[in-house]
């Protein structure tokens, strides 16, 4: 496939698919970078490989950690040296990757040494400085090489410098991403005396930081959160052993909506209920649009309504804005209007994900009303269109689901899919030309 246009194949019936989707994004990288951290070997089985976890591999063999891949199996190695980094002076790049970027920018704040990390013109527009200032103030040095609270930066880290006694006292505002936090926990073992993160904002927890603590805890290290503050306790250390990666439920329900849209039926390998990433709650969202959802051997299964016939709904979708795409694709399909609230701080990633909406679904000819932090969209008839995306591979992927269902869609710039899901379209194809 060109990286030009990707053009939608409308299927003749409703969809009938099993599928099986990459490793989760989210918990591949946070299971590298603990890993890293951990005291000798530990295997990760069920890696995602895509854009974003490649740069994290990259940047930890920069640093000079050993790891063993093997993509086929979708395994990796890392050799881990409790807490330290093998290197004192190095350079990173962390491309489109937040999770990279922030995870890594706060390992290597807590080291001994001076480091570089480099990022995608993408990234670069991405928010860092409430990292930035708690980490600075922890005793690290930071200083930007282009804009001031962005990347790149250089990094004088504070290695063995802490204080040997007491427990760290930060504060840390979450509301522009939640990163921050899983990246002050994660990295949290460095600092042997223990770590007390009083966060400030209105917004204190989060489907992604459940993640963050509860893979901290399969690794050894345990977290206590009291409502307001998180605390890990000294001399906390991370085990080394066996990690298996989750499905990544973000893919999985781009195939979910696929049913939904056209009344048929999708199942999803490995998915269960017992996976921890927040977008299962997507699930429940289809459910009252008129879906049904059940268990099967395989997965999860979803069963559209018959002729895809969907209801509005007014949905917060805080806890798991990384479908407020798909959601957004098949709500003109709805009988009433689609809200999609509580989601203001998907302006500050890839995109400007609420405008992204709303422009979009402005070209098919849907209307929409866009809020500083919701959007409503108006039942329609979208038109044929080329979709823009951004650069973003959640605008992508979700937007050709309006293929399902409209003829003469097509999606720009189709291989962004890579940042995590990079066969996505090979996937569709197969799937809507069998």
């Amino acid at each position: 496939m060109k990286n030009t246009v990707y053009k939608v194949h409308k299927p003749a019936a409703p969809v009938d698919w099993v599928v099986e989707v990459p490793g989760s994004k989210s918990m591949t990288n946070r299971a590298l970078l603990m890993a890293a951290l951990a005291d000798g070997r530990t295997t990760l089985k069920g890696v995602l490989f895509s854009d974003d976890s490649r740069n994290f591999l990259g940047s930890l063999q920069s640093l000079g950690f050993r790891v063993e891949i093997d993509e086929a199996a979708k395994i990796v190695t890392v050799e881990g040296l409790n807490g330290k980094i093998p290197v004192t002076e190095g350079e990173i790049d962390v491309g489109s990757a937040g999770t990279a970027a922030r995870f890594l920018t706060a390992m290597l704040a807590m080291a001994e040494g001076t480091f570089i990390v480099n990022a995608s013109e993408q990234m670069k527009k991405r928010p860092m400085r409430p990292l930035f200032e708690v980490l600075e103030g922890m005793g690290a040095e930071i200083t930007c090489l282009e804009g001031e609270g962005y990347l790149p930066v250089r990094i004088q880290g504070i290695g063995g410098r802490l204080p040997a006694h007491g427990m760290r006292r930060l504060k840390l505002d979450i509301s522009e991403s939640t990163q921050f936090l899983s990246a002050l926990l994660l990295v949290s073992p460095m600092v042997k005396q223990g770590l007390h993160i009083e966060i400030t904002s209105e917004r204190r927890d989060g489907a992604y930081i459940r993640i963050t603590r509860r893979m901290m805890e399969q690794f050894g290290a345990k977290v206590d959160f009291d409502g307001v503050s998180y605390m890990v306790q000294r001399e906390t250390a991370y085990h080394s052993g066996c990690c298996q990666i989750e499905p990544d439920v973000s893919a999985a329900c781009y195939f979910y909506a696929a049913a939904a849209l056209t009344g048929g039926r999708a199942v999803v390998r490995h998915v269960t209920r017992e996976c921890m990433q927040g977008d299962l709650k997507f699930l429940e969202v289809l459910a009252q649009m008129g879906c049904t959802v059940g268990d099967t051997p395989d997965g999860i299964e979803v069963q559209g309504a018959a002729g895809g016939r969907l209801k509005g709904v007014t949905v917060d979708m805080k806890d798991f804005s990384d479908q407020s795409m798909t959601l957004a694709a098949i709500a003109p399909f709805a009988d009433s209007a689609v809200r999609i609230g509580n989601i203001g701080h998907i302006r500050l990633q890839e995109s400007d994900r609420i405008h992204a909406i709303v422009t979009e679904l402005a070209r098919l000819g849907i209307d929409c009303e866009e809020e500083q932090d919701a959007v409503t969209i108006h039942p329609g008839a979208p038109k044929p269109a080329v979709i823009q995306t951004y650069d973003d591979h959640r605008m992508a992927m979700a937007f050709a689901l309006v293929g399902l269902r409209v003829e003469g869609i097509e999606i720009a710039n189709p291989l962004c899919c890579r940042k995590t899901f990079e066969d996505y379209f090979e996937v569709l194809d197969r799937l809507t030309m069998k």
